[in-house]
């Protein structure tokens, strides 16, 4: 079983940065892929990023790309979205989410991960 406990979100402008953070417990997150997903009323979990379980490798929706970055630090089982130049559109509650078995064509399916954070926060004011 893998807790995940997301923060950093808040209230910016537009232009603004934020670093979200997901910081595990239970399990090593580094045996996990890790992804970032976003609610709005408009739309049900939309993938924004992931990083998987090995290679390091990172997948970007197409919205955020060039824009936010997901990273690992592995000595404090966290997983980072950090994100720069942010508009009224990103404006949204953001989760982490993990699992040990997402295949590659799965990486951007909210269904693959079993493990869900509660969510974080983040508004953007124009």
């Amino acid at each position: 079983q893998v807790e995940l406990v997301e923060s950093g979100g808040g209230l910016v402008q537009a232009g603004d940065s934020l670093r979200l953070s997901c910081v595990a417990s239970g399990r090593t997150l580094s045996n996990y892929a890790v992804a970032w997903f976003r609610r709005t009323p408009e739309k049900e979990r939309e993938f924004v990023a992931a990083v998987r379980r090995t290679g390091g490798y990172t997948y970007y929706a197409d919205s955020v790309k060039g824009r936010f970055t997901i990273s690992r630090n592995n000595a404090e089982n966290s997983v980072y979205l950090q994100m720069n130049g942010l508009t009224a559109e990103d404006t949204a509650d953001y989760y982490c989410a993990a699992d040990s078995g997402v295949i590659l064509s799965q990486l951007r399916n909210p269904g693959a991960y079993d493990y869900w954070g509660q969510g974080t926060r983040v508004t953007v004011s124009s």
